[in-house]
This record gives C-alpha cells, structure tokens and sequence, in this order.
C-alpha cells in the first residue's frame, strides 16, 4: 500500500509563518538593543562631558586665586626693586630703610624671606631682620637666570629646603624674583621672595574631588609643587616630565584627556591648564571609576531590564512557533484523516472527487488523455459471510496495497470509492497504456496468496475508461463510461478488464 501517492489536500505552510515571526521578534530585539545602546552610550558622553565641565571650574578657581597671591609676591617684589634703586635711602635710618623696602611684603600669604641680594648674592637686605644675617644665593637657579639675561621677568624658582636651623626648616618653598638692573641694563642684584609651598596643599585641600582624584601643581619642568592626596611620599620637587600624561599636559598647555596614570594605573580623566602667563600648570586628575559610577549602575540596570525583555520576546516567540507548529501538525493530521480512507490508508471519495476535477481541467488545457479504472472484488460478499466483517476489513486492506504497488507513478490515484470498490486515476495515459495497467493489476490480484481458510482466490474485476477532455466530453460521462465497463466485466464472468472503448 502506497498512501504516499494518494493527493492529499495542501494546508498552510507554517515555515513562512513561523520565519516571518521570528524575523520580526528578531528586528524587534535588535531595534530595542540599538536604542538602549545609544541611549548609554549618549549618557555615557553626558557623564564625561559633565566631569570635564566640572574639572574646568576647579581648575579656573584655583588659577584664579594663583594668579591673584603671585601678583601680590610680585608687586612686593617690585616695590623692593624700586626702593633699592633709590639715592634718598642712603642717608636715612636702618628703620626708615628697612621699612621702605619691604612695605608691601606683608600682605602676601605663606611668606617667607624677602630678600635684597648684591650681585655678587649677598643678602644686603632681608624682610625678618632689620640686620640681615650673612647669606650668599648665588648657586640659585633664580640668580643664575637673572644673571644670564636681563629679561627674565619674573622668574619662578625650583622647590627647595630653606638653609637655616629654623623651626620649618624641612618645608618646600618655591622663590619669585627679580632682576635689578643699572639704568644702563647692568645688573646690580636680584630682589627674591620665598612662598611656603603649604599654601597650595591649603588651597588644594579645600576642594572636594571625590576618592581617588587628585589635584595638582606642575612647574614648567614637570616638577611637582603640590598634589592633593599624595599618592607618592617624597614626591615633591621630584620631576614628572618625562611621563606621558605629564608631558602632554606640558605640550598642550590647557585641555583635557582621558588616560591610565603611571603612578596607580588606574584611569583618570586629566583637566588642565597654565597659570596665566606663569609658568605653573595646575590639573585635576578625576577618577573615571567615579566619573562613570552614577552611569554604571543605571547601564546594570537599563542593560539588564533590556536583557530580560528581549529574551522575554525571544521566548514567547518561540512558545507562539511551537503552537503554530502544533496547530499546523493538527490541521495536517486532519486533514489527511479527511482525505484518506480509514480503513484502507488510501484517498477517500472526497479527495478522488477533487484530483478528479483538477485533471480533467489540465487535460482540457493540455490535450492529454485522462484515464479512469473502476476495480470491483469478486464475490466479496460471499467472501465477507465466509470470513467475517474483520476478514472483509483485512481483505480490503490487503487489496488496497496491492492496487497502490501497481500504480508506479506520483502523479496516479488509488482511492476507495465504496464498500469494495476501488478507483484509480491515470493521469496523461491513452486506453493502450491504461489497458496494461488494470492487467497488470488484475494478475497481481488473482495471484496473491490466499486467504486462510479460503483456497479460492480473490479477483477483482475491472472496467476502463478514457477521454480526452474534447468538448462535448465531461467529466461524469468519463466516470459513467468507466461504470459500465465495469459492469461488462462482471457480466462477461469477472476477474477480467473491459474498455469502454473496446
């Protein structure tokens, strides 16, 4: 038995569905990933984009108030340069003299010493003392500067230790100075005020940055005059200018940029900037563990929202695919329970009446002979009462298989088309081609084995019929002609095959 040939009726492709389906899932998810993506990504910018502004404004501050305590140390200055190249001073009182030359320096904070110094580097003058003790500067880089050019201006020393037994003899100090010169540009001494490099630390110190940010103080040499926490003891007056970052910062002169420190390897967005004209570089080295801590928390969050969506969507579209699945195999199912014999596995009348209808219009298209055998078995009442409506179904089951073996072609129909009758259709076969088939169907039939109990063989009978689809033809007069001939044949004794064209 060959059900595979029996045309069954087509039902809905669910692969388009079910690809459709999933496609659209599938764009859906990309389409809300993108968008989360760039949200984060946007938040991401925002975030580094508000630490810069902010790193911004503490550096202006703290330039702002540099700028503002030099200018004070440098008018203090000038007002020593200009009182010592004053004639009226040589006739006055030490006091008079004294206080001349220094009434500006008081207003300066974290003053050291301001001294007068010969050109030699003795201190002829010193703001403590109305006597100055003995001194000579003359191996400080501010007096060698001043010495080797009369331009200089105002000249910002290395950090140093003060040469004195005093209480803060261990403190760092940076030096302003300048030169005095001759009206005739000779140069006859330098006038040098010392600051208490304890001023940055206080000024940095007020400024909250957060953990694990520092602020600092650089020198035109990448020397570091202060930073706010240290995170290397001794760092001080120690050079820093052949780091990267800090070389940057040196070339650059004021921008910002994000990097691994050298000293934590840890990564920091760097703010910077020069002091003016001075040359000081001040910069704010925020932590981007703290620049981006707000943002990371709502990307867990947002990012594993979105997570729990998409394979939320993924997972019901794949529920919705085994449904369509499930109603496809059951509408499959029934519609081959619809279209096939239950007893016999092969198409029922319905599907015969349907392949009937569909090739008689494409022999009618085509011009091709269409082919109709009527198979009846012989005395299969007899053989029912003989062996029982069970010996009957397994009869007919046995027949249908016999029939369907001989029918070689996809394109062919067996179907049951009542009781014991059979109806098989040849599509594109003339009487000649139709005639070798029934024979051939008819012998394998009569030589099967027998039924137990039963030495008589079964037999079918069969009546052929074949039409070209010409008009004034129809598809009933095919079957009609078909029915007669099998009626010939039984009349003409059975287990034989007549054509109603022969």
């Amino acid at each position: 038995m060959t059900p595979s040939r029996t045309h069954l009726p087509v039902t809905g492709n669910t692969r388009r569905p079910e690809f459709m389906l999933i496609l659209g899932s599938s764009l859906t998810v990309i389409a809300i990933l993108a968008i989360v993506t760039f949200l984060l990504i946007r938040e991401h910018a925002n975030a580094m984009q508000s630490a810069t502004r902010s790193a911004t404004n503490i550096v202006q501050l703290i330039n702002a108030d540099v700028l503002r305590n030099v200018e004070l140390y440098d008018l203090a200055l000038q007002g020593l340069v200009a009182a010592s190249q004053r004639d009226d001073l040589q006739g006055v009182s030490p006091q008079i003299r004294h206080l001349v030359l220094f009434d500006r320096s008081s207003s300066a904070r974290f003053k050291g010493d301001l001294l007068l110094l010969d050109k030699q580097g003795n201190v002829i003058a010193d703001s403590s003392l109305l006597t100055p003790k003995p001194g000579n500067f003359a191996d400080r880089d501010y007096f060698q500067a001043h010495v080797r050019s009369s331009d200089t201006g105002l000249f910002i020393s290395r950090p140093f230790k003060p040469r004195c037994d005093c209480p803060d003899a261990d403190e760092w100090r940076i030096s302003f100075s300048r030169r005095i010169s001759s009206p005739s540009g000779e140069f006859l001494g330098v006038a040098v005020a010392s600051m208490r490099l304890a001023y940055f630390n206080e000024l940095l110190s007020a400024l909250n940055i957060g953990i694990d940010s520092t602020l600092n103080v650089l020198d035109k040499d990448g020397i570091l005059l202060a930073q706010v926490p240290m995170l290397e003891t001794d760092s001080i007056g120690r050079s820093y200018g052949a780091r990267p970052n800090v070389a940057r910062m040196l070339r650059e002169g004021t921008g910002s940029f994000s990097s691994i420190s050298s000293l934590d390897q840890r990564g920091r967005l760097y703010t910077f900037s020069r002091v003016g004209n001075l040359p000081l570089t001040v910069s704010v080295a925020l932590s981007l563990d703290e620049v981006f801590a707000t943002w990371k928390r709502t990307a867990y969050i947002i990012s594993g929202a979105t997570g729990a969506l998409c394979i939320g969507l993924m997972w019901l579209t794949l529920l919705l695919c085994r449904e369509l699945r499930l109603r496809h195999h059951a509408e499959k199912e029934l519609a081959q329970q619809a279209a096939v014999d239950a007893l016999t596995g092969v198409a029922n009348r319905r599907t015969l009446d349907q392949v009937l209808k569909r090739e008689w219009s494409r022999a009618m298209r085509s011009g091709k002979p269409l082919s109709v055998l009527m198979i009846d078995a012989d005395h299969f009442k007899a053989f029912n009462d003989r062996h029982g409506h069970q010996g009957g179904d397994d009869a007919l089951r046995v027949l249908a298989k016999v029939i369907g073996e001989n029918i070689r072609r996809p394109a062919d129909l067996v179907a049951r088309y009542g009781g014991e009758e059979f109806a098989v259709v040849l599509a594109e076969t003339d009487a000649a081609g139709a005639l070798r088939t029934a024979e051939k169907i008819r012998a394998a039939v009569e030589h099967m084995s027998s039924f137990e109990g039963d030495e008589s063989p079964m037999t079918v009978s069969i009546g052929l019929s074949t039409s070209t689809a010409e008009p004034g033809q129809d598809l009933e007069n095919l079957m009609h002609t078909a029915d007669k001939a099998l009626y010939e044949a039984k009349r003409r004794g059975r287990n034989c095959v007549v054509s109603a064209l022969g």
